[in-house]
């Protein structure tokens, strides 16, 4: 376990999952200093990204990141020195969701919510072609 100053209590990164921590000049166009504008710039290139797989991703009103059926898919935990950004998103493709065990972490500090991969809706919907990271 590794403490980082970026909002969200405890969070995994892992085998299965697509980690991305851009650094962006926030000073710079197009973009605007303002990190919850670029918060939900994140989160919304997630959302477009799973509907390439047919899934609804939304955000919660209360918590950051996006969700699938009140379920967390993709993480997204912001900071930022001098506008230019760090840390970033960690999206769920195919992780063993039991690092997400709320006995052992209670993932993003956020309880009564579970958490779900890419990989883990499709399979609900009966499909067998699933995706991988490698």
């Amino acid at each position: 376990v590794y403490r980082v100053e970026r909002g969200g209590e405890v969070t995994f990164h892992g085998p299965g999952q697509l980690v991305v921590y851009p650094l962006i000049d926030l000073t710079r166009e197009p973009f605007q200093q303002d990190l919850h504008w670029f918060l939900r710039k994140v989160e919304e290139v997630v959302i477009q990204t799973l509907q390439a797989y047919g899934i609804d991703g939304v955000r919660d009103e209360m918590n950051t990141g996006v969700w699938v059926d009140h379920r967390k898919v993709c993480a997204v935990g912001l900071s930022s020195s001098r506008w230019i950004t760090t840390h970033g998103f960690a999206l769920n493709i195919c992780p063993d969701l039991t690092y997400f065990d709320t006995s052992i972490i209670l993932p993003c500090g956020i309880d009564g919510r579970g958490v779900t991969s890419i990989a883990q809706i499709l399979m609900e919907r009966g499909e067998t072609k699933l995706p991988s990271v490698k």
